[in-house]
């Protein structure tokens, strides 16, 4: 085993232990790792993303669950309309995308290019969310059933695109939107993560080869990670922890932006990445 293969398998180990402390950011750690450490084209590690996230944060609902930190309600009421969504956009959304999107001012822009683009977004947004936010100190009292439908709909949508759990989304939507304390929303997440990540898989999966031979061992190790996550949990003080993953996540979504549209293109490029960035920001804002 190599140098590179051996650090993929350590970021699957981090990969787990991210779920296991703040129940999301496994997707923002597993895309990088398959595109820029083990070599996997775009498309392929956001399929991958699905399993290896999916598989660990069941694990994870499995062990809240038995806890009596799962609401099994809430899981019905956001995973379903999620686990559709997820299934369709990778099994029919994803493969009809052309290889070259569109172009601009003679760049093209490629179907994996668009991916990691808008994965880096993704990352962009949920850091300034993890590192902006105030402290989660109380909840919604009405259970908003329409709101937490929709909620499930746009983490399918974004789980099919990219690849990516949703985490991040789904406990704030568990939070204010269902009234559930942290523990339970954590754990609750993890199930949501879990059926829609999977279903998204399943739906990319379909008539594709899969190289079982390196996804499982790699989930296992994540597995693993998860185990020791939800042990660290317990010591660490989570609004500390949550701002410190935000700048990490940060640093990597800056760094994919870079090396997606900045670095091995002409100088052009530059002003359409910052248009991109600047437009993220403003939405954000």
């Amino acid at each position: 085993m190599d140098l590179l293969a051996i650090s993929g398998y350590f970021m699957a180990l981090l990969v787990g232990i991210s779920l296991g402390l703040v129940g999301s950011g496994g997707s923002i750690l597993t895309v990088p790792v398959l595109v820029y450490i083990l070599g996997f084209d775009a498309v392929t590690a956001t399929g991958y993303s699905l399993f290896v996230v999916g598989g660990t944060a069941l694990v994870g609902g499995l062990r809240n669950a038995y806890q009596h930190n799962v609401n099994f309600n809430i899981v019905l009421l956001f995973g379903l309309p999620s686990l559709i969504i997820a299934y369709l956009v990778r099994a029919f959304l994803i493969p009809a995308l052309p290889h070259i999107i569109f172009t601009v001012n003679n760049f093209a822009v490629t179907k994996p290019l668009l991916l990691m683009v808008l994965f880096a977004a993704i990352m962009l947004l949920a850091a300034l969310k993890m590192i902006r936010s105030a402290p989660v100190t109380s909840a919604a009292k009405n259970l908003s059933k329409g709101k937490i439908m929709i909620s499930g709909v746009v983490t399918g949508l974004l789980a099919g695109t990219v690849g990516a759990g949703g985490g991040f989304l789904i406990i704030p939507a568990l939070v204010f939107l269902a009234g559930l304390p942290m523990k339970n929303a954590v754990g609750t997440s993890l199930f949501i993560i879990a059926i829609q990540s999977l279903a998204g898989f399943a739906g990319d999966a379909f008539g594709q080869d899969t190289d079982w031979g390196f996804l499982l061992p790699f989930t296992a190790v994540a597995v693993a990670g998860i185990f020791i996550g939800i042990l660290a949990s317990r010591k660490i003080e989570g609004e500390k922890l949550k701002k410190g993953f935000g700048y990490f996540v940060l640093i990597m979504g800056v760094y994919i932006m870079v090396k997606e549209l900045f670095l091995n293109k002409s100088l052009c490029n530059f002003c359409y990445c910052m248009a991109l960035y600047d437009s993220v920001i403003l939405l954000y804002n």
